[in-house]
Order: structure tokens, then C-alpha cells, then sequence
């Protein structure tokens, strides 16, 4: 049983599988974008992404899988299926609805096993878990410079190294 989450599993290797998506470590990368993952299986799905089996028509992008494309489409024909009850905000995805409306609910399912806080998506704990483990694994190519969020990786290299500032002071 994982004490962070109350999960059970039937053997030890999916516990310790498990595990993992609670220190937010990614020990699987993949070898043609370097992206990082939790597991091999998403790293097995996420190698689908460059092959051309799922390709939008539109325009190109791979999906890794058929209901991953659906979803993707979606962004095209502007269809919001998944409407919250509570103020009527629609979404593209039935997550993202789910975790809309823990907004309202105030629920917050996602507890740091570290330290008090909770989360209401599990992103956001991973993101929370590298104040525990120090892990900042989104490097800066040009000056070696380590980020724990790639957004925070993205904006470094956006403001130090193309001098670019979306914001301008008029």
C-alpha cells in the first residue's frame, strides 16, 4: 500500500513503479526529442508521437494514440464537449473538467508525503516535489543553467539569451 496515496498494489515492482510519481523523477528519456518520463510505458506512448500513425490532416501534428488524435482535433473544430454544472465552463476534455470542478469542491486529493500541502492535479505535486528533491532537470544548452520547471527553462532563454520580453513598459 503507498502511504501517500492509500493506493494497493499485488506486487512490489508496480508499488515501486508507483512510487516514482510521487518524487517527480523522470529517469526515462527519449532519444529523439530528450524528453523525460516517470516509466518506460509512457515513454513507449510518447515514441508513438514521432511516427506518422496518428497525424493530424490538419495540421500535422503525431498524437499517440487514436483517442489522443480525437481529443487533439477538437482543437480545430473549437468542440467542447464536457460542460462544469456549477458555472457552465466548457472543456475539450473530460480531465479537465474533473479537475475544474475541484475549484468548487475545494477538494485537493494530492498530498505532499514531505510536508502539509495538497494539490488539486497531480502536476502540480510533481511540481511541488523538487523543493524536497532539489531535482531541476530542464537545462539550459548555452549556458548550463538548471530550471525545475521547463516554462521557467523556456522564459530563461526567451529574457538572458535572445533578449526577448514579451511584456514591454510603455
Amino acid at each position: 500500500m503507498c502511504t501517500v496515496c492509500d493506493n494497493r498494489f499485488t506486487t512490489k515492482q508496480q508499488w515501486n513503479r508507483h512510487k516514482i510519481s510521487h518524487t517527480g523523477e523522470k529517469l526515462y528519456s527519449c532519444c529523439q526529442c530528450g524528453k523525460h518520463f516517470a516509466n518506460q510505458n509512457s515513454l513507449r506512448n510518447h515514441t508513438y508521437s514521432h511516427s506518422s500513425r496518428y497525424k493530424c490532416t490538419e495540421c500535422g501534428k503525431c498524437c499517440t494514440s487514436n483517442h489522443d488524435l480525437t481529443v487533439h482535433r477538437r482543437i480545430h473544430s473549437g468542440e467542447k464537449p464536457f460542460e462544469c454544472t456549477v458555472c457552465s465552463k466548457q472543456y475539450t476534455k473530460s480531465y479537465d473538467l474533473v479537475r475544474h470542478c475541484r475549484i468548487h469542491s475545494g477538494e485537493k486529493p494530492y498530498k505532499c508525503h514531505l510536508c502539509d500541502k495538497a494539490f488539486s492535479d497531480p502536476g502540480n505535486l510533481t511540481t511541488h516535489m523538487t523543493v524536497h528533491t532539489g531535482d531541476k532537470p530542464y537545462k539550459c544548452s548555452l549556458c548550463n543553467k538548471s530550471f525545475t520547471r521547463s516554462s521557467h527553462l523556456h522564459s530563461h532563454t526567451r529574457r538572458v539569451h535572445m533578449n526577448r520580453r514579451p511584456h514591454d513598459c510603455r
